[in-house]
């Protein structure tokens, strides 16, 4: 706070004192409805009946996009009726489909991401090329929409919960990682990446059937990083019961809040996937699995103090 000049200052009245010294007040930002709407159906999630949650996930996966989705396109990606979705606006206090898709269509056009728009290109490409794609063709649509995904990474990335993440594997004694299926690649690039720390590092495979007993190994301290998709792999999910019930932190790497992972986590990072001919990349994931490492490596380097050479001595590090 500046001060006043002595030739400048005057007593203040006692009134005059209470306004000057208090806070100015931080304008919060703004929640926008849709955001609202999210966080409500975050909360009410568990008590949802079973058509209404993989609708509740379709929404929040698919939020970019939906404003633009008519009732019927929405019912068949779900694979339910369309009065179960009028069923779910109701149930958030919309009276029907329309009024909920209107909150998602404001402002569409500054919020839609690239690679739904992306999505809609190549079914339109699919169509006019009527099979006559090149390999080459194919090649470069992949990649174009890896690059929309991984914009649409960039942009959604939660910074604390990335932070907070981070901070779990650098205190945790050791870091057990478990992906199956088409998550395994992610696992174990993950546990590769990370033996070039000096934590311990444990990779739960599941090969010969002894995951089981890895987990007895499992210490109150320890973390355990669980990747897995919808549908979420049996094996993922064991894996991630095992280590709440043992004391351990858990980092979900997950496609959505709404995922089971997400409820036993301490953090979950989301990482939305572009699909380009029905097939669902793994370029965000890998990418998101880097930076864990990479931010992971920085933070225990910081840790290291150089300790002043003897003369004639060689340079120690602690």
């Amino acid at each position: 706070m500046t001060k006043l000049k002595p030739s400048s200052a005057r007593p203040a009245k006692p009134t005059e004192r209470k306004r000057t010294a208090a806070a100015p007040k931080t304008k919060l930002p703004e929640v926008s409805p849709a955001e609202q709407l999210l966080q409500s159906i975050r909360e009410a999630f568990d008590s949802l009946s079973r058509q209404l949650k993989v609708i509740a996930r379709y929404v929040e996966q698919h939020r970019d996009h939906i404003g633009l989705d008519r009732i019927q396109d929405v019912a068949e990606r779900c694979g339910v009726q369309p009065s179960a979705v009028i069923r779910f606006a109701k149930h958030f206090g919309f009276s029907g489909y329309t009024e909920m898709q209107k909150i998602f269509r404001d402002g569409i056009a500054k919020q839609i991401a690239p690679n739904r728009d992306y999505q809609a290109r190549i079914r339109s490409l699919i169509e006019a090329a009527q099979g006559q794609l090149s390999s080459a063709d194919i090649a470069h649509e992949f990649i174009g929409g890896s690059i929309a995904g991984m914009q649409e990474l960039q942009r959604d990335l939660h910074s604390t919960v990335f932070d907070e993440a981070v901070a779990m594997l650098v205190e945790a004694p050791t870091i057990w990682v478990a992906g199956s299926r088409r998550s395994f690649p992610v696992a174990t690039y993950l546990v590769y990446a990370l033996q070039h720390t000096d934590k311990r590092i444990e990779l739960l495979s599941g090969l010969g059937g002894m995951s089981e007993g890895q987990l007895r190994g499992l210490g109150p301290d320890d973390v355990m990083v669980v990747v897995s998709f919808s549908p979420y792999a049996e094996e993922s999910m064991q894996c991630a019961q095992a280590a709440v019930a043992a004391g351990a932190r858990l980092i979900a790497i997950t496609d959505s809040q709404m995922s089971p992972l997400a409820d036993l986590s301490s953090a979950t990072l989301v990482v939305p996937e572009s699909a380009t001919f029905g097939f669902r990349a793994l370029t965000n994931t890998m990418c998101l699995a880097q930076s864990l490492f990479i931010a992971l490596a920085y933070q225990t380097e910081l840790a290291y103090t150089p300790v002043p050479p003897i003369a004639g001595g060689p340079v120690r590090e602690l």
